[in-house]
């Protein structure tokens, strides 16, 4: 039988796998039990009693959590002339349009995020099959295709993230990094848990926060009481 290391032992002495913690011990919990030496992002993972292959049951939407994602995020604008001025001054990390589409095209995607103008859409629309598995693809549901570049820009560095259900049923989301103080963790998780429960469906039935699980990254996962999320 393979030995324990200590911190796997701290680990296990720590974590009841068989108890569900509310969102602000397992806030706490989650920095505890991560022994990374770099800075941890914190995830969560919530099951959603939904059938994704159904359009009325797709849950996906945008969230500014309070205290940011403690991760700056490179952002590109693909964009016309006369809002390349704009995005700069907001901060995009790229800006430009036909020169960025070829290095896309050419296989570059470096970057975080992209946001464009429903204008240039017809020219951005053909990199689909590039940015769409990367989930990159510009859509004007989470504000990344609009005529507000800085508004948009500086959403995304505040902390602003896009989330949708996969094809199993789960969300997947970094809220946090584990330098952040517990109360931070915890304010950023419910503000998405919050935002997931108003999308509800109205065609989904039975339970809807089937799970939800907060792990960092080499940490094993804590449930969270879906009971205390409303």
């Amino acid at each position: 039988m393979a030995k324990l290391s200590k911190n796997r032992k701290r680990i296990t002495s720590k974590v009841d796998a068989t108890k569900a913690y509310s969102v602000a011990e397992a806030s706490q919990l989650v920095k505890d039990v991560t022994f990374t030496k770099f800075d941890s992002a914190v995830d969560l993972d919530i099951r959603l009693g939904v059938d994704p292959r159904k359009a009325n049951q797709m849950v996906r939407g945008i969230v500014t959590l309070p205290h940011g994602t403690g991760k700056t995020k490179t952002v590109l604008v693909l964009c016309t002339p006369e809002k390349e001025a704009e995005a700069k001054s907001a901060g995009a990390d790229y800006v430009g349009l036909d020169e960025y589409i070829k290095k896309i095209e050419g296989g570059w995607v470096d970057v975080d995020v992209i946001i464009t103008m429903p204008s240039v859409m017809g020219k951005v629309g053909k990199l689909g099959k590039i940015l769409g598995p990367r989930n990159l693809m510009p859509n004007p549901k989470t504000g990344t295709v609009t005529n507000d570049i800085a508004k948009a820009v500086n959403d995304v560095k505040a902390g602003k993230i896009d989330f949708k259900v996969d094809k199993q049923g789960i969300i997947h989301a970094s809220v946090a990094r584990v330098s952040f103080d517990a109360k931070k963790i915890a304010d950023n998780a419910n503000e998405l848990l919050h935002t997931i429960v108003k999308l509800k469906p109205a065609s989904a039935k039975g339970t809807y926060l089937r799970s939800v699980s907060m792990s960092s990254t080499m940490s094993p996962g804590i449930s969270i009481d879906t009971k205390t999320i409303s």
